[in-house]
């Protein structure tokens, strides 16, 4: 479990290089940084679910974003804050 304030990377993976999937993390996000807002619970995994597999609760967080680090030509008012699974996150200093 991952606790509001807590520094995350989003993991820098391209499952769909390897065959069929279906992805709930933006392309854009992966190999980025981000802190968590807040914990929603835990729901079955979208991942799984759209190929009928059997799902895992996976937790799921809204991750804050700096605007600058991911679109330099926004305004200082934008904010980015995406919902994502915890199988997309490692904590920093955890990740390689």
């Amino acid at each position: 479990m991952l606790a509001p304030g807590s520094q995350v990377l989003v993991k820098n993976d391209w499952p769909e290089t390897r065959g069929p999937c279906h992805i709930r993390t933006p392309h854009y996000l992966r190999g980025h940084r981000g802190v968590v807002v807040r914990q929603f619970g835990a729901f079955p995994n979208p991942e799984d679910l759209a190929f009928a597999r059997p799902a895992a609760r996976v937790p799921l967080y809204h991750v804050a974003f700096s605007r600058q680090d991911i679109w330099p030509e926004g305004s200082d008012r934008d904010e980015l804050l995406v919902e994502i699974y915890e199988h997309w996150l490692e904590p920093v200093g955890a990740a390689s």
